[in-house]
């Protein structure tokens, strides 16, 4: 067994040291426009890396070579990587255009006093449709602009609003990298991680969504926003959607919405077939960082676990929480500090993917509950850091349209991260599902305790071989 090793964790703080503190220092202090995400977070991986090989001089180089590779057996890591590049491409197939054309259907019988109401159930739409917080951000914020000047609300309010639905989405999307990365890093379907995440989002969006109608019924609103789109170009979303919901295969899910989005934007002439074609590797290179992101951090958290880091940490949060209960917020405030640090919730979700997976065992969470947690805790902080992507991206769309806005202008109605946060640990302690639909529920758990169970058999006969090639070598 491996021993607790807390210097172990050091590639961890060098990682957080060169991202975090470059970030800080580019974009606060050299006032470098995006600087944050000027960082080149594979660079900085790499670093860490090299610094893991340093540590542990019981291995020679080659075995530390064979630990990263043996950190890339799991075919959950394969599985994130070819899920991202699918992924990429159906959003570069449906494009701009099919997005926009969510937006202003909606606003079109929607009253200019509800437009910023509208604003956020159509970025919650598009965000769960595309899976994409900052693409939604991107592709809306300069809609929410255009709401704030035509109908006259202001313009930190239309903001918010559209980075609150883009957290919606985020969180819940089949094909967020997010729900991709908690749901193969714990070991559960899509469709049970949705079902977990829907009692906890929901709730938060409704609570949201009442909110920014009281302050839209108190405003004095009389214009309207309107522009043309196509609705046949909802298609793809709708059906992405839809199968996902009925726990169809993520893959099948994806080719579907590829498919369709490419015969819809070909037979409506929105994309000739090259650009279609280029807009397809436009849309997968996008998820090539994000690929490297997972193989990397695979490969650092493999020399991690080999030299006693994840055990020193998992050792310091069970001195900290104790029971179930405690187990599942100690895995929230896991990685809601690494995303706090990183700034990428994708990437604070990788990086915790191992600690999570061995608080399963440890606290007796199921996958479900893991891969839930680890999605909604990184996006609560996501949605309000003001070096936050989405943050950023909106506020430099504001900028572009001659528009001045600060992300402490916007962070106060921001209202859905902040009630998520709430949601999210009331239903720790109170999760009512398990008295109601108690048999479909216990079904479920007896499968996820299954999945548990087979994890830690492999894990003991993983030891017991150690200790019997031990013996024989004496």
């Amino acid at each position: 067994m491996v021993k607790s090793n807390p210097l172990g964790l050091l590639p961890i703080a060098v990682f957080l040291v060169i991202y975090l503190g470059l970030g800080i220092t580019f974009e606060y202090i050299l006032g470098i426009e995006m600087g944050f995400y000027s960082i080149p977070i594979v660079v900085a991986l790499l670093i860490a890396i090299f610094i893991g090989c340093l540590q542990n001089r019981k291995l020679s180089f080659d075995e530390k070579l064979q630990v990263m590779a043996d950190g890339l057996t799991d075919k959950n890591i394969l599985t994130m990587v070819l899920i991202y590049l699918v992924a990429g491409t159906f959003v570069g197939v449906v494009g701009r255009s099919s997005a926009e054309s969510v937006v202003y259907f909606t606003l079109s019988f929607i009253p200019a006093r509800y437009a910023v109401v509208a604003l956020f159930v159509v970025a919650c739409f598009v965000s769960l449709t595309m899976g994409t917080s900052v693409g939604t951000v991107t592709l809306i914020v300069p809609i929410g602009v255009a709401v704030s000047d035509a109908s006259g609300f202001g313009l930190p309010l239309c903001v918010a609003a559209v980075v609150g639905g883009a957290m919606f989405g985020d969180n819940l999307s089949f094909i967020s990298d997010t729900t991709i990365a908690a749901c193969n890093g714990q070991g559960c379907k899509m469709k049970d991680k949705f079902k977990q995440n829907f009692k906890i989002a929901v709730p938060a969006a409704l609570i949201t969504l009442i909110i920014i109608l009281v302050i839209s019924l108190k405003a004095d609103i009389n214009k309207s926003v309107s522009k043309d789109y196509n609705l046949i170009q909802l298609i793809p979303y709708v059906l992405v959607l839809i199968c996902g919901i009925a726990g169809l295969n993520v893959f099948g899910v994806l080719l579907l919405g590829v498919i369709s989005g490419a015969i819809i934007m070909l037979a409506t002439g929105e994309s000739s077939f090259t650009e279609l074609v280029a807009n397809m590797g436009t849309g997968c290179s996008g998820m090539f960082e994000s690929s490297m992101v997972a193989i990397l951090v695979a490969n650092m958290s493999a020399l991690i676990r080999e030299a006693g880091g994840f055990e020193a940490l998992l050792n310091g949060i069970k001195r900290v929480f104790k029971g179930n209960h405690g187990g599942q917020l100690g895995m929230g405030v896991l990685v809601s500090i690494i995303d706090i640090a990183t700034a990428n919730n994708t990437v604070a979700i990788i990086m915790s993917n191992p600690i999570a997976k061995e608080m399963q065992r440890e606290y007796g969470i199921n996958p479900r509950k893991a891969a839930s947690l680890l999605d909604t805790f990184s996006c609560v902080f996501q949605g309000i850091l003001p070096y936050g992507a989405q943050m950023l991206v909106a506020i430099s769309a504001c900028t572009s349209l001659k528009h001045s806005i600060s992300a402490f202008q916007v962070i106060p109605y921001t209202f859905y991260p902040y009630l998520l946060l709430v949601s999210s640990i009331f239903f720790i302690y109170f999760d009512f599902s398990q008295h109601f639909g108690k048999k479909k529920n216990d079904e479920a758990n007896d499968d996820d305790d299954g999945e548990v169970q087979e994890i830690e058999a492999k894990a003991e006969e993983k030891e017991t071989s150690k200790v019997e090639a031990a013996a024989t070598s004496v």
